[in-house]
């Protein structure tokens, strides 16, 4: 059996997705973490204005997960992320023991 690791992840969704379609994708990689590893805590830090325009918008919503999976996970996780539209951004860190 592999060994377990803390992971945290940050996701910037569009805007342009109107509230269901936040939600949707929300639960959507809730249930993918969920499913490959043990979902410890999601804190939705909600809508914040960006740094920078991403795709000419300068606001999107911020979730934060963390999780605690398989070091394999993590990559695939990346992979998803960035196939999914309304994912504007996102970043996956392994956490200090």
């Amino acid at each position: 059996m592999a060994v377990k690791a803390n992971y945290e992840t940050v996701m910037v969704i569009s805007m342009k997705q109107g509230e269901e379609g936040i939600q949707a994708i929300i639960e959507k990689f809730k249930a993918l973490i969920e499913k490959n590893a043990t979902l410890q805590s999601v804190d939705e830090w909600g809508k914040r204005r960006l740094a920078y325009l991403i795709n000419k918008e300068s606001e999107g919503y911020y979730v934060l997960m963390n999780f605690e999976s398989e070091p394999e996970f993590p990559a695939e996780l990346d992979r998803i992320y960035k196939i999914t539209d309304g994912v504007m951004r996102s970043l996956i860190i392994k956490k200090d023991e």
